[in-house]
């Protein structure tokens, strides 16, 4: 590197991936999103619109929509992590300060605590179902579940400890091997059902137009919101790609297709429990245990455990791991900062989380939202609007640079984000404006972008001064690595 770095500001998971090392393709990027989205939460998001009154059309296209939205934010952030070969908590600083950096990502790195936790939960509830469905005298057992829950977080700590080329591996296999399992399901409970066609017949419960969109409009925020973390620390997994182009199209391809797919297996099977049992059973866990067929019910609940261990080391884990070590680079290193999110994820009390749709969608969903959306504003608004692409990555990783702004804390930005955070949270307080927490990701990010480009008009010209590409591992070629990683 050409400017000696700070070690308070520096590690190796931290440091700039130079293009030697930059192999995810496409397919990697696709199978990513694949992988990701086939989980149980996807499941739980679609026949959570069902059980609360959307016919399948309906929750599939709110699905669709809230994907479709979110992969804008995804894709601008994305841009930084290709091109600068920078993770999240380092983008972050740009904007922030090289020490406010901690504030969003700390914010980050809680709720992907939340989802691990989420995860892990339903992890354990599927050994424990499958245990209980091959051998029912497993029920007799004392604290049976908690044992499930903690050996399926310790084999989530595990697979964290290999790194991250074992995650990449993972979603590699995981996500064609996840997609047919769905299928198979789809197909063999809507047989038992008697087809698609009484599955799928059953209407709406809103009566008007005004009863949908009062449903409609969180639920639409909550779509968002379950990718709006990954929105904010998408630079994790694009700084390891080979071009822009790569990332973008795998991105587009996989997200949107993978969700909508997913979730349509999501509404079809619960819609099926209906038919079968004439309530609306949300968690597929719950379902599974329903029918007394061992063989079915080892082979989906396999499944469910493979596709939660995709999304829980990739989606809920890579990013927090590295917030945790941006808050100090000398002693919390990847790994470490992955065993602190497991910590954290089981002190958070999933259980509570999942206790029923509503919680989860409306309460978690939307109001994260809240918090993410005015984060991924000001991140936007500084990259594209007052840096115009361009920041200085030797700055990024010392004191005293570009990036210190008021002893390394850019307070433009923190009040930008309280301003969004506020705003969107407030109709919590005052009922007269809940459209404001309905609206919450998109409320914060408005006010937050908005706020930040008018406190920092004048201070910059869109340019950056100094060195714009360095910190390779050849440090010696700095020219050529600057120019391969514009592409």
């Amino acid at each position: 590197m050409t400017a000696a770095h700070d070690p308070t500001l520096f590690n190796e998971d931290l440091a700039p991936i130079p293009m030697s090392k930059r192999t995810w393709g496409l397919y990697n990027y696709a199978s990513l999103w694949v992988a990701m989205s086939v989980c149980i939460p996807t499941y739980m998001l679609a026949s959570g619109l069902i059980a609360g009154g959307m016919s399948w059309w309906q929750a599939i296209g709110t699905i669709l929509l809230g994907n479709l939205i979110v992969l804008v934010p995804m894709l601008l952030n994305a841009h930084a992590g290709a091109r600068y070969g920078i993770p999240f908590p380092v983008f972050v600083r740009a904007s922030f300060g090289v020490k406010g950096a901690n504030v969003p990502a700390v914010l980050r790195a809680l709720v992907a605590c939340g989802w691990f936790g989420i995860q892990t939960w339903i992890g354990g509830q599927a050994i424990y179902s499958m245990l209980v469905i091959l051998w029912p005298s497993t029920s007799d057992l004392q604290g049976g579940i908690w044992i499930c829950f903690f050996a399926f977080w310790a084999l989530n700590i595990f697979v964290i400890w290999r790194g991250i080329e074992t995650i990449k591996f993972l979603e590699g296999i995981g996500a064609p091997f996840m997609l047919g399992i769905g299928l198979l399901l789809l197909w063999w409970i809507t047989r038992k059902a008697g087809g698609l066609g009484p599955v799928l017949s059953a209407p709406s419960k809103f009566k008007t137009a005004g009863e949908f969109m009062k449903f409609f409009i969180p639920s639409l925020t909550g779509m968002v919101g379950f990718w709006a973390t990954v929105a904010l620390n998408i630079p994790d997994f694009t700084r390891y790609a080979r071009s822009q182009r790569d990332q973008a199209l795998g991105q587009t391809l996989g997200l949107p297709a993978a969700m909508t797919l997913y979730s349509f297996i999501g509404v079809a099977v619960t819609s099926a429990s209906v038919v079968l049992f004439g309530e609306a059973i949300w968690d597929p866990v719950a379902l599974i245990g329903r029918f007394h067929q061992p063989l079915v019910a080892f082979i989906a609940l396999v499944a469910i455990l493979v596709a939660t261990l995709n999304t829980n080391v990739a989606a809920n884990v890579v990013s927090p791991s590295n917030d945790f070590s941006n808050l100090n680079p000398r002693l919390i290193s990847f790994r470490t900062g992955g065993f602190i999110t497991g910590i954290v994820g089981v002190l958070m009390m999933p259980w509570r989380l999942l206790s029923d749709f509503s919680a989860y969608i409306f309460g978690w969903l939307v109001g994260y939202s809240g918090l993410l959306g005015p984060v991924a504003g000001v991140m936007i608004a500084d990259y594209f609007i007052v840096r115009r692409r361009s920041l200085n990555v030797d700055d990024l990783y010392r004191r005293g640079g570009e990036y210190e702004y008021s002893r390394g804390v850019n307070p433009r930005a923190l009040v930008s984000l309280l301003a969004g955070v506020v705003v969107a949270l407030l109709g919590l307080a005052i009922p007269v404006l809940r459209w404001l927490y309905d609206y919450a990701w998109f409320v914060g990010f408005a006010v937050s972008a908005g706020s930040y480009v008018l406190l920092m008009s004048g201070r910059r010209s869109g340019q950056s001064s100094g060195q714009r590409l360095s910190l390779a591992e050849e440090p010696a070629l700095p020219q050529e690595t600057m120019e391969r990683g514009r592409n």
